[in-house]
């Protein structure tokens, strides 16, 4: 008698979790940002700055601990995603200080420094505390509240700048919108998710258009009309167009219905009409817009608008050089919405470029993590992240070069503004958590040692 064997089991597949080339860029980001600020210090003053090894070593330690985080709680996790958010972040932090240097009485970068510090902190935490994005399915409707108090509660504070979205107690301030549109993402995408079958296929048919019906619309519908109504009164109408974009990008996604995206630019271009021309202070934005170089024929010196187009064009190709602009003419939002003003005239369009490319890339691997995973709420949670910050940049951007009407929002990770750096980290801390569900070997690799088809190939 022959005896037969058992065949022997399949090899141990294993993919490749590429943390070594996460570590890899990571340095390469933080000493591209300890070069611009060298290079700032020396052409300013021709000197080092004091404090350069306190920074590179502050941004080297942050970056580190963030990616132990990453190694030992996502694995899999997109290795991109980590380093261009601490390379624009380190930017960020080069740009405001080099604008520091013009006014010595309102130092900014220091304070933007801590508040990297607790953005990086609350990435740690959400890496290490969210074991699957889909928990955050279950508190669909107590983020949707929470969002709307957050957005509510400005209204109570006086205006800064126009528009009543601060907070401020004392000498502490924050936007809560800016933690708001992350909880806005996580409802429409777990609502989407429970009824995207019935979004796109129940109804009647309007046009080429299928229109669900009232009963499974129109929650999604009312939160997001109350949450612009709002977002009207405290005349914040940057992050209306940003809620707005949001939920027509998450509505299509959910039904892969082209119709949604016409009637989407439709209503906002009406809505920009209308509110154009009755609100005040938007109707001055459209004016500035429309005719930047009007109180330079009044005889009343450029304006902001103006100063920064002027910022742009002496850039040129290669720019001026880090230090050498003179983006501080613009004003008092220099550091803010206006500081890509400063990229573009002392990094010139090369730089400009480059920045501009980092996003799309911050932007591209969320939405490449989304579209591998199984599940609707993972895919559109991830999808919905990113594209919060391909909005603000497209915003931010297109009002600073005069291609829409300006609106006052922060550029990701650039832009002094502690709230906002803070709720891109915990964007970014999410898009780490999903990617790494994405490229984990499928529950069924653990028994059978086969890998998922919904796992990305290697790169």
């Amino acid at each position: 008698m022959t005896a037969t064997t058992a065949d022997a089991p399949p090899p141990d597949v294993r993919l490749p979790r590429r943390r070594g080339v996460e570590l890899s860029l990571l340095v390469a980001a933080v000493l591209i940002s300890v070069y611009g600020y060298l290079h700032v210090g020396l052409a300013k003053s021709n000197a080092v700055p004091p404090d350069a090894i306190g920074y590179g070593a502050g941004l080297g330690v942050l970056a580190l601990l963030a990616h132990l985080a990453v190694r030992f709680r996502a694995p899999y996790a997109d290795p991109l995603l980590l380093p261009i958010a601490v390379l624009l972040n380190g930017l960020g932090l080069v740009l405001i200080y080099r604008l520091d240097l013009e006014t010595p009485q309102d130092d900014a970068a220091p304070t933007q420094l801590v508040w990297s510090t607790i953005g990086v902190a609350l990435f740690i935490g959400v890496v290490i505390a969210l074991r699957d994005h889909r928990i955050l399915q279950r508190y669909a409707y107590l983020s949707v509240a929470a969002a709307l108090v957050l957005m509510i509660v400005p209204i109570f504070f006086p205006a800064v700048n126009g528009a009543k979205i601060w907070i401020r107690l004392g000498g502490f301030s924050f936007q809560p919108g800016e933690f708001a549109k992350i909880l806005l993402a996580v409802f429409f995408a777990a609502y989407l998710a429970a009824n995207r079958n019935a979004l796109a296929y129940t109804g009647r048919k309007f046009w080429k258009l299928q229109l669900p019906t009232g009963r499974v619309l129109g929650p999604i519908v009312a939160i997001w009309l109350i949450s612009v109504c709002v977002l009207v009164l405290e005349r914040d109408l940057g992050t209306s167009l940003l809620f707005f974009g949001l939920f027509v990008i998450m509505l299509y996604v959910a039904t892969g219905r082209t119709g949604w995206i016409a009637v989407g630019l439709i209503l906002a271009a009406v809505g920009a009409f209308v509110v154009g021309s009755l609100e005040p202070h938007v109707n001055s934005r459209v004016e500035d817009w429309l005719h930047p170089f009007a109180s330079i024929d009044a005889g009343e010196g450029p304006g902001q608008l103006a100063q920064s187009l002027f910022a742009f064009a002496a850039g040129g190709m290669l720019g001026a050089g880090l230090g050498v602009g003179h983006s501080i003419l613009i004003g008092f939002a220099a550091k803010s919405d206006f500081i890509l003003a400063t990229a573009g005239e002392e990094l010139g369009l090369v730089g400009l470029t480059a920045i501009f490319m980092l996003y799309a890339l911050l932007v591209a691997r969320g939405y490449r993590a989304g579209l591998a995973l199984r599940d609707p709420f993972g895919r559109l949670l991830a999808i919905g992240l990113a594209s919060i910050l391909a909005l603000q940049v497209f915003v931010i951007a297109g009002g600073v070069m005069g291609l829409i009407p300006l609106t006052g929002m922060a550029l990701p990770f650039l832009a002094q503004g502690g709230s906002s750096v803070v709720t891109n980290w915990i964007i970014v801390a999410l898009l780490i958590r999903v990617s790494d569900s994405a490229r984990s070997p499928h529950p069924s690799t653990v028994e059978t040692g086969e890998i998922a088809p919904i796992v990305e190939d290697e790169q």
